[in-house]
């Protein structure tokens, strides 16, 4: 009796071995296969500069390598700095391009209409200046086709080309702005003048830096408390140089080649 009780405890033992609980990593599934996606989640996000490189088409940072540069003003419009710039701009008879925030659109329609009808072009710089890879896919469309329709209430085009606040966006978004057949336009020469610098120090910066098919980021206007005044005392002498220089001052669609409207 005691030997049976013995081998039936034995029995038990070896049959419950089978029941020992298991990892998510220990589910059966082919070599190299993820378990429930996990592997997927974990797949490592491309830098600006590879996903300029895979959508070469789409992301622009800089135009060909011709005597011409592009000068572009980021967060207009901005009653307090938008007119000064565009002040200069006509008085040397130059065309530049402006990216526009449609929360200050709609509040300052008239600047908006002003830089259209002196002869720039304008572009999409998001509704209220968000950083885009934080977004959902549905906030940041809403960010982009909410501002198009402002615009092109004021500009009367709906504009083809794109400006990410900070220059940031992911593959996703990409991959969206490329089949809706947009462009995302960054830049390779940067003022930094949005930190208040001096008017020698924003000249340096970009004088220092430009070469052909250079994308000058300036900004004729910012948040609470900035101060352009550098940029705009700049400005002259910026374009009297590059024009020594040989350089011919154009807007973004004439220097990459792109229509201004999308499609």
């Amino acid at each position: 009796m005691r030997v049976r009780l013995i081998m039936l405890m034995v029995i038990v033992i070896f049959l419950g071995g089978s029941h020992a609980p298991v990892s998510s990593r220990d589910v059966s599934s082919p070599p190299g296969e993820s378990v429930s996606g996990l592997d997927s989640a974990e797949e490592e996000q491309l830098t600006l500069g590879q996903l300029r490189q895979k959508y070469a088409d789409t992301f622009k940072t800089n135009g060909p390598s011709t005597k011409k540069v592009a000068l572009t003003f980021d967060d207009v419009p901005d009653p307090r700095f938008t007119p000064q710039v565009l002040d200069v701009l006509k008085k040397y008879n130059v065309r530049a391009t402006f990216f526009i925030v449609g929360s200050r659109a709609e509040k300052h329609p008239d600047l908006v209409k002003r830089i259209v009808k002196e002869g720039h072009m304008v572009g999409n710089h998001s509704y209220n200046h968000p950083e885009f890879s934080k977004l959902s896919m549905n906030a940041f469309r809403k960010q982009i086709l909410h501002t198009g329709d402002i615009i092109q209430r004021l500009a009367g085009y709906t504009p083809k080309m794109i400006r990410p606040p900070y220059g940031d966006i992911n593959e996703e978004q990409l991959r969206w702005a490329a089949k809706q057949h947009y462009s995302i336009v960054n830049w390779n020469v940067d003022s930094l003048d949005w930190k208040g610098l001096s008017k020698e120090q924003v000249k340096d910066n970009i004088l220092s830096a430009v070469k052909p098919g250079s994308i000058v980021l300036q900004h004729a206007g910012g948040g609470v408390g900035s101060n352009l005044n550098g940029t705009i005392e700049a400005l002259p002498e910026i374009i009297e140089e590059l024009r020594n220089r040989g350089y011919e001052l154009v807007t973004l669609d004439e220097m990459l080649g792109l229509p201004k409207a999308k499609d």
